[in-house]
């Protein structure tokens, strides 16, 4: 299925799972949005997508990373204007240190703005969680699994990032777990979405890779997770493995919203590692409580 972006591109769509994501467009920068996560008032999210920035050549226009060979003072203001057109500011952004490991940092007070307005001081952190308004959870992507979470009855909040070994480790699990650790979250009460990333169609993976996603996650479920390509090489599922990773963790199926779209095939409007050979600039995911007036 096909829908434009209120412009004149076009964005290839998932059938049947396009309606859980949104395109919204505020003064230019265009964003994605989950309904499910509209219905909530203490809540501020949205995905980046290419438009709306001011970088250019392979990291046109909404460039969201500082190491990609991109002006700083471009990517700045790419983050102003991000962060308005969401309904934030920078300054009130925590940015995760992603190595794709499955360690989820407990964020506080003491850690805003870090990684956009102060450095950070902590390393090796692919996810974050808070209970304190007026933070910006910010995870990034050109391919992999952003994994939002939201409690709207502990007001409570998580943001994980979860590529291939991210996801073999179940960082979507480990997150619920800390939520539950940290602050009495009950998974049943939790909303949980999977966010933009490449589809089983455009991901090949070698056998070794495969041969540890048979091992981590049920056979019943393999062929699900696992389409067996010839020569040695598979389409794996992230989206279903990560589905899959959040009903383990207790997340009842009607609170998961999926993309229902793909970077990989959509590289004009969303940067793609794969398609872009490397070539392009991130994407990033953002997950916030409201100040409480």
């Amino acid at each position: 299925m096909k829908n434009s972006t209120g412009g004149t591109m076009e964005i290839n769509w998932k059938a049947g799972i396009d309606d859980h994501m949104k395109v919204r467009k505020t003064n230019g920068v265009c964003y994605l949005t989950y309904p499910a996560f509209e219905e909530i008032p203490e809540i501020v999210h949205g995905f980046s997508t290419r438009l709306g920035g001011v970088s250019r050549g392979d990291c046109t226009s909404m460039n969201l990373s500082f190491a990609r060979g991109d002006r700083e003072e471009d990517v700045r203001e790419n983050y102003r204007r991000l962060a308005a057109a969401v309904g934030f500011s920078p300054e009130q952004i925590v940015c995760s240190d992603q190595t794709h490991t499955t360690n989820v940092r407990v964020v506080t007070e003491a850690d805003r703005g870090k990684g956009i307005i102060i450095p950070r001081d902590y390393t090796d952190v692919d996810g974050l969680v808070t209970n304190v308004p007026g933070l910006v959870l910010a995870t990034f992507y050109a391919d992999c699994v952003p994994l939002y979470f939201v409690d709207p009855e502990k007001r409570v909040i998580g943001l994980s990032h979860s590529g291939w070994k991210g996801t073999v480790g179940r960082i979507g699990k480990v997150t619920v777990e800390t939520m539950q650790r940290e602050y009495g979250c009950r998974p049943e009460d939790i909303l949980a979405a999977i966010g933009p990333s490449i589809c089983q169609e455009c991901y090949e993976v070698s056998g070794d890779v495969a041969e540890q996603f048979q091992e981590a996650f049920p056979v019943s479920e393999h062929g699900k997770i696992l389409k067996e390509k010839g020569h040695g090489k598979y389409l794996l599922n992230l989206w279903a493995a990560n589905a899959l990773i959040f009903r383990e963790a207790g997340i009842l199926p009607a609170h998961i919203s999926y993309p229902g779209i793909c970077t990989c095939c959509n590289p004009r409007f969303l940067f793609s590692h794969r398609a872009s050979k490397g070539k392009r600039g991130n994407l990033g995911a953002f997950l916030g409580l409201r100040e409480i007036n």
